[in-house]
């Protein structure tokens, strides 16, 4: 056993044992549970949160926002494709970012998935409670208890194992797509085109119309909201660790994720704002059961509508465990969180986000947090995209077994728009994307004055970039 030791790891523990007590069990998932776990990461966003932007774009403004960022995310996945298939690792675009960018590019990325990750399943939490309240379930309203119950139970699922998680995630995932078709089809009936631009005009923005009611502006605001329907299924890598053939069941499970998506997007697009109107469905809590009214139809959607919201926390939950997970092993977080348990799950990595993201859950302010998270991940789509030009120029060699048709102008055309997101946010709320930017910075602050002193050289994370370093001094 060797007895080499990092920095991290502590005085006297072997690099052997350290690694041992931080393993995640292999083989779990082919590409259709991945397929699954993207869509799974997804689905509430078609459930609640996207309608958010029709108050800031109207439904032309949210409707070109989607065919833009809809783009921008199959682009951004097909270059993930190849990155995962080079590198499969747990740390997803965190790994891409370190072989990249190097220590500071890796943990800025990773610092960018963190956020988005600990922030989006506090905005769910508030949903699932509208949903519940709207179930009128033993008188049980929203509040504080309902987003205490979906953490305590889902982390605790999560500490059972990923392979009991993932398949958890698959069932919930299929009865939420099957309350996507009963809602298709009890809303078809109540469409009318008239209610997609109910929004009166905004006489003072430059370019309003019945289509665009807050002009051209509109568009660029509603972004954030756009992003809502395809939020986190850049997660699929962070299962690479877990997947049988990482390297070619993570591609293709990412790829068939985002082409479903693109589908139930535009399905609830359409048939939410027709049916209900973009006024009305610009402020709703649970909009796919508002616009079916008071049939029978709102109901069964109303109960599996809460399905959908649970996958996606559920899911979230196992993305932002992994994200801290490999940012612990490799030294960048305190190196306690990334110890599993018996069913080789990570403790603390998944209870201390949780945690964190219990408390923000607790403002109630869905929409803000929304628009947080939406920072954090546009961030990281930035640097991922880099990421994926700088080695495909630095490293042509790289074994990739899957690449990305169009190379790097397909993640440049991603890289431009993600920045342009990045922007967007600050429209929505100024206030909320300041703090985010804090914490942001308060992380990479740790990282500068100690922990990037303390990396572990045998993670493999590390492993994967130390490779490439000696590969490029023999050439």
């Amino acid at each position: 056993m060797s007895t080499e030791t990092s920095p991290a790891v502590g005085a006297g523990e072997p690099v052997d044992d350290y690694l041992a007590k931080r393993t995640l069990r292999k083989g779990s998932a082919g590409w259709v549970l991945l397929a699954g776990l993207g869509v799974s990461y997804v689905i509430s966003g078609d459930y609640s949160g996207w309608n958010f932007g029709l108050a800031e774009g109207g439904f032309g403004g949210l409707l070109i926002a989607t065919v833009v960022i809809a783009a921008m995310y199959l682009a951004m996945v097909l270059g993930m494709a190849e990155m995962s298939s080079a590198l499969p690792a747990a740390g997803g675009g965190y790994t891409f970012a370190r072989r990249a960018l190097g220590p500071w590019g890796g943990f800025a990325t990773g610092t960018a998935i963190l956020i988005e990750y600990a922030i989006a399943p506090a905005a769910i939490a508030t949903f699932i409670g509208a949903y519940v309240e709207s179930l009128n379930l033993f008188g049980i309203t929203d509040g504080w208890w309902v987003y205490l119950a979906v953490y305590a139970l889902f982390i605790g699922i999560h500490l059972a194992g990923a392979g009991e998680a993932l398949k958890a995630m698959f069932v919930i995932t299929a009865i939420a797509l099957v309350g996507l078709v009963i809602f298709a089809v009890a809303a078809i009936g109540k469409f009318d085109v008239a209610n997609l631009t109910n929004i009166a005009a905004d006489p003072t923005a430059t370019g309003s119309s019945s289509f665009l009611p807050y002009g051209y502006l509109g568009i660029w605001a509603a972004i954030p909201f756009a992003i809502w329907f395809f939020l986190a299924v850049e997660g699929v890598p962070l299962a690479a660790e877990e997947a049988s053939e990482p390297e070619k069941n993570v591609p293709k499970g990412i790829i068939v994720a985002m082409l479903l998506l693109v589908v139930t997007g535009a399905t609830v697009l359409f048939l939410v704002t027709g049916a209900l109107g973009a006024e009305s469905a610009s402020a709703s809590g649970n909009p796919l059961v508002e616009a079916l009214g008071d049939s029978s139809a709102a109901k069964v959607v109303n109960y599996i509508g809460l399905a959908g919201l649970v996958a996606s926390f559920f899911s979230i939950v196992y993305a932002y465990s992994r994200q801290t997970f490999a940012l612990s092993r490799a030294g960048y977080l305190p190196t306690s969180l990334s110890v599993t348990n018996s069913r080789k799950a990570p403790v603390l990595a998944l209870i201390v986000p949780g945690v964190i993201g219990f408390a923000l859950s607790l403002t109630g302010e869905g929409a803000m947090l929304l628009n947080m998270a939406v920072l954090g991940a546009a961030l990281s789509y930035v640097l991922m995209m880099v990421s994926h030009i700088v080695l495909r120029v630095r490293e042509p060699e790289m074994a990739r077994p899957y690449r990305t048709p169009g190379g790097i102008v397909t993640t440049g055309f991603a890289l431009v728009i993600a920045a342009i997101a990045v922007v967007a946010t600050f429209l929505v709320d100024f206030e909320a994307v300041l703090w985010t930017l804090g914490v942001f910075v308060a992380f990479m602050a740790y990282f500068g004055l100690y922990s990037r002193k303390h990396l572990v050289a045998k993670s493999p994370d590390e492993e994967f970039a130390a490779i490439a370093k000696a590969e490029s001094e023999l050439e």
